[in-house]
C-alpha cells in the first residue's frame, strides 16, 4: 500500500516517506488505533527485519498510537437466565454454561478434557491457556452435575465437547457412537454461530460475543464480594489491572459508591454556628 501511495517501489522510501505515510494513515484515512499498531508493526519489519536499513530511524518511536479504552459488555444475571433458555441444542448451551460458570475463554471450554474436571475438589484444570500457562479454577457442585449429565450421553474417552464429524446426520450410526468416536472438540466457529442464533432468539440488543460470558462472569463475582486478586487469578490475567475494568460495571460497586458518598456529605456538612449564650 505505501508502494501504490508513492507510486515507487517500498524499499527505495526513505524515512520521511515513512512517516508521512504513517500520518496519512491516522489523519485521513482515519485508522482505528489497533489498525495503525499493525500497520507500523508491518512497516517496521519491513525496513528493520527484512531490508535492515531501518533501524535507527525515529520514525518508529514517533509512531505513538493512543489506544482506544472501551468497556467491554456484560450481561446481568438476568439476561445470562434468558441467553440459556433460548439455546434449544443441549450440547451448546452445556458449553454456554461452562464459559460462564468458570470463566473460560471459548477455546479453553471447547479443550476441556474429561479428566480435567475434578468433582472431589471442585475445579477445573485449565491447561495451556493464553501465554501458555494452565491454572485451576473453582467450579460448582451444581455445575459439576450438568457436566457429568451431558458427558453420560456421548462417553468419549477424551474430550468433554467432542466434536460431529460431517454428514452424521446421514449416517446410520447412533449417534452416541458417532460422538464416540470423534477426533476432536467441537469448534469455535460452531460455537459462536450457535451464540449469536442464541443472542437473536432471547431479545437481547446487546452485541454480545461468547466472551462476554466470561466477563458476565468476573462482574458478577466482584458484585458478590469475591477478591478481584482472586478473579484476576481465575481469569488467568497477568496484571491485575486488566481484571481492574470489572470495578467499572457492577452495579454493586457503584452503588456501594454511592452510598458512601452520601454518608461522607452527611458527615462533612457545615453545620450552623450554635447560637452564643445570651447573658442575663
Amino acid at each position: 500500500m505505501i508502494g501504490r501511495r508513492y507510486e515507487a517501489d517500498p524499499a527505495a522510501l526513505c524515512e520521511e516517506e515513512v512517516r508521512s505515510f504513517f500520518l496519512f494513515l491516522r489523519n485521513e484515512r482515519r485508522y482505528a488505533g489497533s489498525s495503525l499498531i499493525i500497520a507500523r508493526s508491518a512497516l517496521r519489519y519491513f525496513y528493520c527485519d527484512h531490508l535492515g536499513i531501518g533501524l535507527h530511524w525515529k520514525v518508529w518511536h514517533e509512531m505513538r498510537v493512543r489506544r482506544v479504552q472501551t468497556l467491554p459488555v456484560v450481561f446481568s444475571r438476568e439476561e445470562v437466565a434468558r441467553l440459556l433458555c433460548a439455546v434449544r441444542c443441549d450440547r451448546f448451551r452445556t458449553v454456554f454454561e461452562f464459559m460462564y460458570g468458570c470463566g473460560l475463554r471459548i477455546s479453553e471450554a471447547l479443550q476441556t478434557e474429561v479428566t480435567d474436571i475434578d468433582g472431589q475438589a471442585l475445579r477445573v484444570h485449565v491447561r495451556d491457556a493464553k501465554g501458555g500457562k494452565d491454572r485451576y479454577v473453582p467450579i460448582a457442585p451444581a455445575l459439576v452435575a450438568t457436566l457429568r449429565r451431558f458427558w453420560r450421553r456421548h462417553r468419549h474417552a477424551r474430550w468433554l465437547f467432542p466434536a460431529l464429524s460431517p454428514g452424521w446426520r446421514s449416517s446410520q450410526k447412533p449417534l452416541p457412537e458417532i460422538v464416540r468416536a470423534a477426533q476432536g472438540p467441537m469448534g469455535g466457529a460452531t460455537v459462536q454461530s450457535a451464540f449469536r442464533l442464541a443472542v437473536a432468539a432471547s431479545g437481547l440488543r446487546k452485541r454480545a460475543t461468547p466472551h462476554t460470558l466470561r466477563h458476565s462472569y468476573a462482574t458478577h463475582l466482584l458484585e458478590e464480594g469475591v477478591s478481584i486478586r482472586l478473579i484476576s487469578q481465575f481469569l488467568g490475567h497477568t496484571s491485575l489491572e486488566t481484571t481492574l475494568v470489572y470495578t467499572h460495571l457492577t452495579a454493586v460497586s457503584e452503588g456501594q459508591a454511592l452510598a458512601a458518598l452520601q454518608r461522607l456529605a452527611q458527615q462533612t456538612a457545615p453545620r450552623p454556628p450554635k447560637p452564643a449564650a445570651r447573658r442575663v
